[in-house]
Parts: C-alpha cells; structure tokens; sequence
C-alpha cells in the first residue's frame, strides 16, 4: 500500500468545494463523582470548554489539514457562533466568501459534554428548516463564480435545511456540464436528492435504511450495495461499516472490501467528515475510487482513537500507511 503515499504528494494541487451544513462543535469537558440527588442523572464538574469546526467546516478543516485546496459555500447566522466560525476558518486561511449570512437563522450548534473520555449527553442549537431561496441563488452563483477551478464537490448534508432538493438538482447539472465528481455524505431522509451523484457514503445504518436491505452479513450487504447502486444510478457505493471497515460497490461491477486499521476507538465524532473530505480530495488528485477509499479508511482509523472532532495530517496518513505495511509484513 505505500504506493498510495503518491497520491499524497498530489494532494496540494487538488481543489474541492465543500456545500453544507456548517455547525460548531462545542465540547464541555469535565470529570463525574457523584449522582444528582434530584435525579439519577451524574454531576459533571466542568473543568474546560473548547470550540471546533464541524459539518461541512470539519471536512473543509480537514481537506486544508491534509494541503489540499479547499472552497466552502454554506449559511451561518448573524450571530456569535456564526462569527466565530468565519473567523476560525479565515485563521487557518480558508476563504469564506462562500459563506452566505441569514437572517433571523441561528448558526447551528452541537454541544457534547464530555466526562473521562466519555460522551454523557448531546444538546442542540439550530433550525433545521429549508435555507431561503434567496440564499440558494447566493450559493449558486458563488459555485458558478469558482466552478472552474473545482475538480470535487462534496455535500456535506447534515439535514440541517441547507441541503435542499433544488440546490442539489442545480450542482449536479453543473457538475454534468463541467464534467466535475460529486461526492456525498448524505442523510438518510435525503436519499432521493442524490440521484446522479457519482459516490454516495453511506453508513451501515443509512445503507440499511436506504435500502429496505438489514445489513447482517456478506449476503444482505451486496444486495443492499447493489440496490443502492441502482437507486443513486452513481457511480459508487462506498458503505462504511465502523470496525468491519468499509465496502466499495461500483457501476462497472466489482465490489472491493477495505478492512479496518484502526486499533482503538475512542469517539467516532467527525469520523465520517473525515473520511469523505480525504476520499474526495485523493479523488481530485488522481486516485481511483478504490485507492482513495483505502486512504480515506486510514485516515478514518486515526481519528476514531482521538476525543473529540479531530483533523488528519499528511505525515499522520503516511505513518498510517506504513505502520500497517509493517504489520502486515511482520504477521506475513
């Protein structure tokens, strides 16, 4: 596999544009001694809080971890987390003029809190309504601006309302007449927008879902593999199954399993960012779907053994792949 390490090396040549839902990730870290006395609930004594990008900011964050070029076009609200978020992302030197401001619409926000390394409970900030009309032809004449400079979109659907079913239909004709590769990492209710996408990233669960097919064995996978494939009329399937790995289904009819690499799983936040942000961006550098689904499992496989929504680097990808190579060689 160390050949893959030269798809690497092509990564800070290829752009993408990420379209989606941008949330903030906000974390409460803390320790947990006792039990309410009002409620069998535990007490998390706070010891800090942090902020991260999440959504399609955490693939945007990790397309510019890995030194490809990235573009983001998405909706923020008029508020803190919005301005934090913009802020963020021009610190690490991303554009955001692709970032459109809604009015009376709040910047989503997920809060975890954490307690020893361990998720206690999840709260969310956000609308989950349809983004207006006006700022989808805010976005679409954004994409239209930059579509020649684009070699991968993905869409980042967090069904958060900015994925819409028109704004869908509008990026795929123009990914058709500009010949670019879309790439989804999608949501279950929003399976029949996709149609016409070239690589859909479902999880077993979605999949499963998707497909009216129970995910229990080599059996159920390649039928539901194989529906999915037909339903999308894509061009791939890539169905990631956490420590199973993950099962690449193409139009031309192979089917290629990639086994899981990685050795701990400590939290899966943003691992599926993750994946479709380093799937896409070896896609725009040359990678066929199959090598740039085996860098996107590596890459996955770093992240689920770190808390909290994390980023990959190329040197962590290149030690990832050869570590493996090694092990391989040494159970040989």
């Amino acid at each position: 596999m160390k050949y893959l390490a030269k798809y690497i090396s092509e990564f800070n040549k290829a752009t993408v544009l990420i379209i989606g839902d941008i949330i903030a990730d906000h974390y409460i870290w803390g320790k947990v001694e006792r039990i309410s006395p009002e409620a069998p609930v535990p007490i998390v004594d706070v010891q800090r809080e942090s902020f991260m990008l999440g959504g399609a900011g955490n693939v945007a964050n990790n397309i510019h971890s890995l030194e490809g070029k990235v573009r983001i076009c998405g909706v923020v609200g008029d508020d803190d987390m919005g301005r934090w978020i913009t802020g963020n992302l021009r610190s690490i030197g991303i554009n955001t003029d692709g970032i459109i401001v809604e009015e009376g619409r709040p910047t989503s926000k997920k809060t975890r809190v954490i307690a020893h390394n361990q998720h206690v409970v999840r709260f969310d900030h956000e609308s989950r309504g349809e983004i207006s009309l006006q700022t989808q032809d805010l976005m679409l004449d954004y994409i239209r601006t930059h579509i020649n400079d684009i070699k991968v979109v993905v869409l980042s659907d967090y069904a958060k309302g900015v994925v819409t079913r028109s704004l869908v239909k509008n990026v795929l004709q123009l990914a058709l007449e500009y010949n670019m590769c879309i790439v989804v990492d999608p949501k279950l209710k929003h399976f029949d927008y996709y149609t016409g996408a070239t690589v859909i990233t479902p999880n077993t669960t979605e999949a499963s879902a998707a497909s009216g097919i129970t995910i229990t064995d080599k059996e159920s996978l390649y039928k539901a593999g194989n529906i999915l494939l037909s339903q999308a009329n894509a061009e791939a399937v890539l169905i990631t199954r956490s420590e199973h790995g993950m099962s690449l289904f193409e139009k031309k009819g192979d089917i290629t399993h990639i086994p899981a690499v990685a050795r701990d799983v400590y939290d899966v936040t943003g691992a599926g960012d993750t994946v479709v942000s380093t799937l896409a961006l070896a896609i725009a550098a040359g990678a066929s779907l199959k090598d740039a689904a085996r860098l996107a499992n590596y890459a996955g496989g770093i992240v689920v053994g770190i808390v909290g929504t994390a980023t990959v680097h190329q040197d962590n990808l290149i030690t990832a792949i050869t570590d493996s190579v090694e092990t391989q060689a040494h159970i040989g």
